[in-house]
């Protein structure tokens, strides 16, 4: 393989995916991450975490550094590279189509004018980089196998096997092509045969076009809000309805630091957010499959309820270390598996039955099963809203008392108290209504700072917390209450950077999070400010900032978790669900579209116009 690789920012990188799972393709033509079968699967191209020894595919033209130019085909995810050389002009087209029996990852090299010379080469590094495959070669394919794994890489060129690597040079002329198709398998089963790269083509960008033409939404910034909507379906893994957090792992908050996480599971909060975006432009289909994906992966005790699963609903996420990798930039350790699966966070209870009701006013018909679980859900939350937990930020210090969590806790009871009102179920209503009141006196009296005139981040905590913005979103008091006036212009002064949003500042309260280093803004944070921000009646300024968000994405229009203002560039994994559902329902409502029910939901007992906006 040719050279070192070259450094690349997180916003470098492209994405494509089959609805199972996804690769990140570099500016230079490198596909520098891949799990297969499954976005949590082990990475067979790891160079993202490492260097090119831990796997990755390029093709580029040789000699040729980056590209000149890249895009994505209209409304799709078929990603398509161009490069401008002395001697011609090349494409290359990426794509996973929507998977039939097998993962195939396809690459076209297309001649656009004079003549270029194109090399490809693979290093195929199975478990993190971690173990190199038996290589077999074959009339132009090749070959690999280790353990329970098997690629075979299929060409229209002669394939080269050296010293581990496949590699291979072609010259394409103006109006000439070549295709490279890589196909995973079970080793102990016999490969299937390689997909024809026209046809892939043609039924990956046909797929995406068809999906699109369901999105209802026509308000401002419509581009945005269907590529982060496409973003959002391209991390749903199809098998089971699950959403995927982001595609990767270890991408850190904090360069050269610790905060370096794994995303690839499906977070019960953020897969709730996610299906809130897509129910109101439209994707009915998708909040289904939600639904029956939440009623498999929770069944059992509800005390047991984890704030995430594996995308099949596997509860053991055991988290560990993968110390061969250097890390991002040097940001070590590199982890796999998440051990925040095992804290407690009072408010994905409340995310649950809120994301059931949304479900619910959407129109999707409901199960009894659905209901048996929300009142199970609701059992367990009487008992324990008043505990402390680690809150949504999944803090790894002491346990408090969240604001936003017991918000959350009220947020589920009074759903279930509108399920008997409004729809009709069965349950005792009136010990809801004593629950939910009891819950709202309690974080008026604990969680509100009457000297500074704003809700803290935990009962008698001195720092705020971004979360705090959904107070009114979810019902809790209205957007015009003084006291909800006061936490956004808190907010918005304490946690603000060039702008932007942190979600709260690490150093307050002696380090709340319980972790050294500090992390850059949060993209759904300054979503969620943008919205606020609106609410209490400051649109232009609400606009003005929402359209600096914006133009955070990447030129392929994507987004990872968090943005170092100092350095101009994207932190965390990536593309993160959060930031793309903030952003899609940010442009909704300061788009001017229509509100739904589920997203103007009463309030308890604070008065009139309680949860209503202005």
């Amino acid at each position: 393989m040719e050279g070192a690789p070259v450094p690349r920012a997180i916003e470098d990188y492209g994405f494509i995916s089959d609805l199972q799972t996804g690769a990140l393709v570099g500016r230079d033509g490198s596909v520098d991450w891949l799990c297969l079968p499954r976005f949590d699967s082990p990475a067979c191209f790891a160079a993202l975490l490492g260097d090119e020894d831990a796997g990755r595919w390029r093709i580029a033209p040789v000699g040729a550094d980056v590209a000149s130019s890249r895009r994505y085909r209209g409304e799709t995810l078929v990603l398509e590279t161009t490069w401008d050389t002395p001697s011609g002009t090349v494409q290359v087209i990426d794509v996973m189509p929507p998977r039939g029996d097998a993962a195939d990852l396809v690459r076209v090299v297309r001649g656009v004018s004079g003549r270029v010379r194109v090399r490809s080469d693979l290093r195929l590094r199975f478990d993190y980089g971690n173990v190199d495959p038996w290589l077999t070669a074959h009339e132009r394919s090749v070959t690999a196998v280790a353990g329970p794994d098997a690629v075979e890489l299929s060409a229209d060129t002669p394939l080269r096997i050296h010293d581990g690597d496949v590699s291979a040079e072609v010259e394409i002329s103006a109006g000439e092509s070549c295709a490279f198709v890589l196909t995973h398998h079970a080793s102990h089963l016999r490969a299937p045969r390689p997909v024809d790269p026209d046809r892939a083509l043609h039924d990956t960008e046909d797929f995406w076009a068809r999906w699109v033409e369901h999105v209802d939404y026509d308000g401002r910034w419509r581009d945005a809000v269907v590529r982060s909507l496409i973003v959002l379906k391209a991390l749903t893994y199809a098998p089971t309805g699950g959403i995927a957090a982001a595609a990767t792992t270890s991408l850190p908050e904090d360069l050269g630091g610790t905060r370096n996480w794994d995303y690839r599971y499906c977070w019960l909060r953020d897969a709730a957010f996610t299906l809130q975006a897509l129910v109101a432009t439209g994707f009915v289909d998708e909040a289904r499959a939600w639904r029956d994906w939440l009623l498999r992966a929770v069944a059992g005790d509800p005390a047991d309820l984890q704030i995430m699963y594996g995308l099949d609903g596997t509860r053991r996420l055991a988290e560990y270390e993968l110390p061969w990798l250097g890390g991002y930039e040097d940001s070590r350790p590199v982890r796999v598996g998440n051990a925040a699966a095992g804290q407690y966070q009072l408010d994905v209870w409340g995310e649950v039955l809120d994301c059931l009701h949304v479900a619910r006013e959407s129109g999707i018909a409901p199960m009894k099963e659905a209901w048996d679980l929300q009142r199970a859900l609701l059992d367990f939350l009487e008992g324990a809203w008043d505990q402390p937990d680690n809150g949504l930020w999944e803090v790894r210090g002491q346990r408090r008392h969240f604001v936003h969590s017991k918000v959350m806790a009220w947020a589920g009871v009074d759903r279930a108290v509108r399920a008997v009102e409004e729809h009709g179920l069965e349950g005792p209503v009136e010990r809801w209504r004593a629950l939910r009141d009891r819950i709202h006196a309690d974080v008026l009296a604990r969680g509100f700072d009457e000297r500074r005139g704003t809700f803290t981040q935990f009962y008698g905590s001195e720092g705020l917390d971004a979360a705090l913005l959904l107070i009114p979103r979810v019902g809790f008091l209205p957007w015009r209450d003084p006291r909800v006036v006061g936490t956004v212009e808190a907010v918005q002064k304490e946690l603000s950077e060039d702008g932007f949003l942190l979600r709260y500042r690490p150093e307050a309260d002696g380090r709340v999070d319980g972790l050294p280093g500090d992390e850059g803004v949060f993209l759904a944070c300054t979503a969620w400010l943008a919205d606020a921000l609106h609410g209490i009646g400051r649109e232009e300024e609400a606009v003005a900032l929402f359209e600096r968000l914006l133009d955070l994405r990447n030129d392929l229009g994507l987004l990872s978790e968090q943005y170092h203002t100092g350095l101009h560039r994207q932190l965390g994994n990536t593309p993160q669900a959060f930031s793309h559902f903030a952003l899609v329902n940010a442009a909704r409502r300061l788009s001017g579209a229509p509100t739904t029910t589920a997203e103007t939901p009463r309030g308890g007992t604070s008065g009139p116009g309680e949860g209503q906006h202005p």
